[in-house]
């Protein structure tokens, strides 16, 4: 039986349909009965499928209750063994990561954990245009020449097949830490600590590659704890739980649900952030003009996109860098560095993406995917473009950047659709040099000679997990509001259900049967709003984001005194002491 669309929407001006999110009222009535909450938190939690034994665990999650004993990871007791022998025997470590936000934290943690424990430790960060993704066997042969005896790989390895049986015959020890799709071989290593293995029981898949670095931590630290070590070298044992601030950073900005473990690192990381003792994170935020209280939010939409920036435009090695000094004048530099290079990158990002939308719309087609490539685009930006796109058109999207017959792309899928298991799938047909990823998205280096090919097999395989329908664009919500009922107060008590993220969205309402009282165009293509009630009564602040251009701008901007029914977010906008609640535009609809 198919569910009617929610207000009668089945196609908004965004092409979506609305649902209205399903949960079990009972259960809601049950929460916030037994929790004294508002009704509306209840059935924000019973339609998330939080049952009532769960809902305070989830409400107020703890790293005592959810992390798991490490040793429930295949190859983790050996990981941890064979770095703590490296640091007991003073080796020469040097930690592998990737440029991206989860690579840049994991990199930081070890680095910070390696150091508080005495370690002779260094970081390397691949240049991303130069060397591309993940180890390679030039750098690794390097860091042995220069003494290292031990590499640990963060956030990639898993399928650097060559570079680490080049590592293996010249006698430098590799443990592999990663999250990405494993394939059941695995790479020449000591030790690979991955819950994505096929032979892993942990139950923990769905670790950003930093939650799975904070384990390797607790049981190295356990392991020198149970040698006696700490004892015998007269060290202090850190408290590992002064930098969650840096896992709960890399979690969010790697788009993993919030759920379980991942929910408890950041809900406790948040607790260290707002302290901001990283003279890195305090020093971003400073330079992105956030004096508000951190969340979620500025973690993966303010702080997150300028870490990535020195991967994407500028030096790759920056975002670990900036989040392992405790040298505050540093911070200040890199974070100012950053800050410059994510203006660049936003300014290159637009340019790619008005260039990828007229080449998908100039070219329409029935295929489940949106494939686009470009001469010129620069590999940097090619993973927030195929991000926007998929936004857009509500489809998987693949944006690759074309020099010297070489192509290197990215791609973002939506839910249902797994495009990592496609891409590690073509790799393996032969069609890539290079390409893995996760179910949301996906890297991949190919021959430009093989892109008509490349695409034949994504198609292919995306067409085969849809279900007979197709893909129907759907923006879910949590309920309707009326302008009166949008205040500070709900805003505060709905922030009690966050940290919201994948897994755990962010509750989404209508605001119905309003009207716009006054639009006008700011910043960069953004439309602000006051809406007011049917009649008139009430107002509420609101913004639409990089939509001036788009059919949802131009429908706000001229709405002309008609009905709407406006979806979005809300959130606390503070302001000279003052706060109201806004909402965050996503989709509008005219009443019919």
């Amino acid at each position: 039986m198919t569910v009617p669309p929610f207000l009668g929407v089945d196609r908004s001006v965004n092409g979506r349909r609305w649902t209205l999110r399903q949960g079990d009222e009972r259960m809601a009535l049950a929460i916030s009965q037994r929790l004294a909450l508002p009704e509306v938190v209840g059935r924000v939690l019973a339609a998330r499928g939080v049952s009532l034994e769960a809902a305070e665990g989830f409400l107020n999650p703890t790293l005592r209750d959810l992390i798991p004993n490490p040793s429930t990871f295949a190859g983790m007791d050996d990981a941890a063994e064979r770095v703590a022998v490296a640091l007991e025997g003073g080796e020469k470590i040097a930690v592998f990561g990737d440029y991206d936000v989860d690579g840049a934290t994991s990199s930081a943690l070890l680095l910070r954990f390696l150091r508080a424990v005495g370690a002779d430790v260094r970081a390397y960060i691949p240049d991303r245009m130069a060397e591309g993704y993940g180890p390679n066997a030039p750098a690794l042969l390097k860091l042995r020449e220069a003494g290292c005896s031990l590499v640990v790989t963060v956030d990639c390895g898993i399928t650097a097949y060559e570079p680490l049986q080049a590592a293996y015959d010249a006698g430098l020890d590799v443990v592999v830490v990663d999250h990405h799709q494993a394939e059941p071989t695995l790479p020449a290593a000591v030790a690979v600590v991955n819950p994505k293995r096929l032979d892993c029981t942990s139950g923990q898949g769905h670790l950003a590659a930093v939650g799975v670095a904070f384990l390797l931590c607790v049981a190295v630290n356990r392991a020198l704890r149970d040698s006696g070590w700490y004892a015998a070298a007269g060290r202090k044992e850190p408290d590992l739980r002064q930098w969650l601030d840096i896992v709960a950073l890399g979690t969010v900005c790697d788009v993993v649900p919030l759920t379980g473990l991942n929910r408890a690192l950041v809900t406790q990381g948040l607790k260290v952030a707002a302290k901001r003792g990283n003279a890195g994170i305090a020093a971003l935020a400073d330079v992105a003009g956030v004096k508000d209280r951190l969340d979620a939010y500025h973690l993966g939409f303010i702080l997150g996109p300028r870490v990535n920036a020195g991967g994407r435009v500028g030096e790759s090695d920056l975002g670990t860098r900036l989040l392992s000094t405790d040298d505050r004048d540093e911070a200040v530099a890199l974070a100012m560095r950053l800050h410059e290079y994510n203006s660049q990158r936003q300014e290159i990002e637009a340019a790619c993406l008005l260039d990828a939308i007229e080449l998908a719309e100039g070219t329409p087609s029935e295929d489940p995917l949106v494939f686009v490539h470009g001469q010129g685009w620069h590999p940097g930006v090619v993973g927030i473009v195929a991000s926007r796109l998929k936004e857009r058109y509500a489809m998987p999207a693949c944006v690759l950047a074309v020099e010297g017959g070489i192509c290197k792309g990215s791609g973002r899928s939506v839910p249902g659709l797994d495009l990592g298991r496609a891409v590690i799938a073509a790799r393996e047909a032969g069609l890539l040099m290079a390409g893995g990823g996760h179910a949301m998205a996906a890297g991949f280096t190919l021959a430009e000679e093989k892109l008509p090919a490349f695409r034949a097999f994504l198609v292919e395989r995306l067409r085969a997990q849809l279900d007979a329908g197709g893909i129907v664009p759907t923006l879910e919500l949590d309920g309707a509001l009326d302008v009166g009922a949008a205040s500070a107060d709900l805003v505060a008590t709905l922030a009690q259900c966050g940290p919201y993220g994948a897994g755990n969205e962010e509750p989404r309402f209508v605001v119905a049967n309003c009207r716009v009282a006054r639009a006008d165009v700011v910043g960069s293509g953004h439309v602000r709003l006051f809406l007011s009630g049917a009649s008139g009564v009430g107002r509420l602040k609101a913004i639409a984001f990089r939509c001036v251009d788009g059919d949802l701008g131009q429908m706000l901007l001229n709405a002309s005194g008609r009905l709407l029914h406006i979806a979005g977010t809300l959130r606390a906008d503070t302001w000279q002491g003052r706060t109201e609640a806004q909402l965050v535009v996503d989709d509008a609809a005219p009443v019919s």
